[in-house]
């Protein structure tokens, strides 16, 4: 007697789910899947930290070995602070692009105050791999370049740019393009450029004024601070109104 043939449902079958045909549902995947884990986790909202990936302290002094440092202490700072919220699920959780440099350190110092952080990773053709500081099931892995982006601003209530190179300016100039078009509330975001020394080297943004690229309240989008307890009293004062009740998170997601 002929045997039936095995048929494999359509969301077991690898070879579809990998095909160009079925993007949208990969896409689908990278959008769902951190929502729901960060909604099991209760993470309300997060700090986000950008800068050089080869910010290395192994590497000896450096400017970018002592900004390693200074992320982690301002990280720790942080952390420690959000830890004593208790206030609805986690509040402002230390949240990086998962790699080394300045992520790493931005993970390493949420782990010194014993708090959670997330690791947002991207796969690349020379493998990033996950620094070991994340909370492991705050882990994320990401195919996707804009799903990972979209992922790292939506629960920011702060972002911090360290120094760094073309990722951290690309990562940079999209939040405050997002700013000042009004596609993010200024109100709900607060820009800090960490090293006023190095932005101010690196970009001349009064420059675009000048030349009325920008308005000059375009300026106003972003704030200067350069040691880390500096640094930490300024956001702490920006992000305890974002406090909210457990409510009106739900609410925001669900809309």
């Amino acid at each position: 007697m002929k045997q039936s043939p095995k048929v494999v449902k359509a969301y077991q079958n690898l070879e579809f789910l990998k095909s160009t045909d079925a993007r949208t549902i990969r896409l689908l995947s990278e959008y769902q899947e951190p929502l729901t884990r960060l909604k099991k986790y209760k993470v309300n909202n997060t700090v986000l930290f950008f800068g050089s990936a080869r910010a290395n302290p192994e590497n000896g002094e450096t400017v970018l070995s002592r900004y390693y440092w200074e992320a982690e202490e301002l990280a720790f700072l942080l952390a420690e602070w959000a830890i004593k919220l208790k206030h609805n699920g986690k509040n402002f959780v230390i949240c990086s692009g998962g790699g080394g440099g300045i992520m790493e350190a931005a993970n390493r110092g949420a782990n010194r105050a014993g708090g959670k952080s997330i690791g947002m990773n991207i796969s690349l053709p020379f493998e990033q791999a996950p620094n070991p500081f994340i909370s492991p099931e705050l882990a994320f892995e990401f195919h996707y370049f804009f799903m990972r982006k979209f992922w790292l601003v939506y629960k920011a209530r702060a972002i911090v740019a360290f120094p760094g190179g073309y990722g951290t300016l690309d990562e940079l100039f999209e939040v405050l393009t997002l700013t000042q078009t009004e596609k993010i509330d200024r109100r709900d975001i607060c820009v800090m450029l960490y090293g006023e020394e190095y932005w101010r080297e690196i970009l001349n943004l009064e420059a675009l004024v000048k030349h009325k690229a920008i308005a000059e309240e375009d300026l106003e989008l972003f704030h200067y601070c350069s040691t880390p307890l500096e640094a930490f009293q300024f956001l702490k004062a920006r992000l305890e109104p974002h406090l909210k009740t457990a409510a009106e998170i739900i609410k925001d997601d669900e809309s």
